[in-house]
């Protein structure tokens, strides 16, 4: 489909401008605790707590909620509606949210009945308006409100992408100090209608890299002084946030959906939201069982999807060269973590064990074939790895895998791209430094990026 440069009306809640002021809520007496999954330590968060200090294997800190009933903030804008099941200290300007909506055209296409659409992205038809095109925002807005705004460290982000475009504009909105890292095909994710804000700098690497190196790059700048990790799916913000599409699905619909189908790269949104779903199911309100986790990947990259095929926990070993050349070939460029949370206690294994869930693939052919089916269904365009979760949706509904009449819930992680570009004028941003793979782990390498806040 062809998009043509267009007027767009912004109705309230959609954010035009950074003039909006924010709110600091009370850091003293927060509303919430954490806990680790494994020995059920519990701790009062300072905003940076990535994990438990006891000795024992790597397990995800969980949040503890006071709050145990599901009460969104009808007066808060954007993911802060959400706000008694966030660990946040303040709200910040132009925070996005997911539109849950139902479509009869794809209902009837798919032969669900009870087919529902998590949609995250740009689509001023149906009220969508997060900037980057990406559920990205959402952890953003909610990893950047848990930081105090007194603190003056430089937040270090590692992205294939779609999190730098996400936490590239809400910290140039907010201005807060952020460092940016990048693999340089990940670049082009990064447009905006305003330039990015001196604050924040981005480090593009070039050569043969990838997101796992961006990984390393950003873990060793995190140690130095005046500097800190964003934390990846150890930050409980990150997941929580995340999990605000399942929130936001539970309110429209009115229960849990007995499926949820994602693509994964990290598998951090499938955590988040069976994190979530536990959260409900304690409440007794929306149902007594999670949904069954349907998370996919794209080949020939699939290694959590070889992993669970397996039966095993561990995250089955792939070679750095191979694994590059897989990733290399894949349509949703996203879906690229060589080191995703699989294994950890608490992470994609374990969720897919306790939702009784399971994993799926789909390759480029059946992607590419996904995304002009929902584009001419719907009439908005869909990132690859949504395409991905869209084709392996229609694999399992001409299986027996699903009851025809269950409640079904498709993320739609990423879309309205094209569609944004051709409303809008977007601005590419240039990296401040570009960092070739033989540099990344070099000791001038590190100096060179600290000079870009000096």
């Amino acid at each position: 489909m062809i998009y043509n440069r267009r007027t767009v009306e912004y109705p309230r809640g959609a954010c035009v401008s950074a003039t909006q002021e924010t709110e600091t809520l009370s850091g003293d007496d927060r509303h919430y605790r954490l806990k680790c999954q494994i020995c059920n330590r519990r701790y009062e968060d300072d905003s940076f707590l990535l994990e438990c200090s006891a000795v024992h294997a790597p397990a995800l800190l969980v949040t503890d909620y006071e709050n145990k009933k599901f009460e969104p903030d009808g007066d808060a804008e954007g993911i802060y509606k959400y706000r008694r099941w966030l660990p946040i200290v303040r709200t910040l300007q132009c925070p996005g949210r997911t539109v849950t909506y139902q479509s009869e055209k794809l209902c009837r296409l798919t032969g669900l009945p009870n087919l529902w659409i998590a949609f995250n992205g740009y689509w001023p038809e149906k009220e969508a308006w997060l900037e980057t095109a990406t559920f990205k925002e959402l952890e953003a807005y909610s990893v950047l409100a848990r930081i105090p705004k007194a603190q003056n460290g430089i937040l270090v982000v590692a992205s294939a992408g779609n999190t730098a475009a996400a936490f590239a504009r809400a910290c140039s909105l907010n201005s807060i100090p952020c460092l940016i890292i990048v693999p340089e095909g990940g670049l082009k994710r990064i447009q905006s209608t305003t330039p990015i804000d001196s604050c924040v700098k981005i480090v593009s690497l070039t050569g043969d890299t990838d997101y796992c190196d961006a990984i390393t790059l950003a873990e060793q700048i995190s140690k130095l002084d005046g500097f800190f990790p964003e934390g990846g799916a150890k930050n409980v913000a990150r997941r929580d946030g995340l999990a605000t599409t399942m929130l936001s699905a539970v309110e429209t619909i009115g229960r849990m959906p007995d499926y949820y189908f994602q693509a994964v790269g990290s598998g951090t949104g499938g955590i988040a939201v069976h994190e979530a779903a536990k959260r409900l199911v304690e409440d007794g309100r929306y149902g007594q069982i999670p949904p069954r986790l349907m998370l996919s990947q794209n080949l020939p990259f699939v290694p959590m999807y070889l992993s669970w095929k397996s039966g095993r926990r561990e995250l089955i070993g792939i070679d750095a060269d191979d694994g590059k050349k897989q990733i290399q070939q894949i349509a949703a460029s996203v879906l690229s973590n060589r080191k995703p949370p699989y294994s950890i206690k608490g992470g994609v294994f374990d969720s897919l064990k306790e939702a009784a869930g399971d994993m799926f693939v789909a390759d480029n052919s059946e992607t590419l074939y996904a995304s002009r089916l929902f584009e001419e269904t719907e009439e908005i365009d869909i990132d690859p790895a949504s395409a991905v979760a869209f084709a392996t949706l229609r694999k399992a509904a001409r299986s027996t895998q699903m009851e025809r009449d269950a409640v079904i819930l498709l993320h739609i992680t990423g879309g309205g791209w094209h569609r944004q570009k051709a409303d809008k004028k977007l601005k590419p941003a240039p990296p401040d430094l570009k960092l070739d793979d033989r540099e990344i782990l070099a000791d001038y390498a590190l100096e060179r990026t600290i000079r870009l806040f000096r």
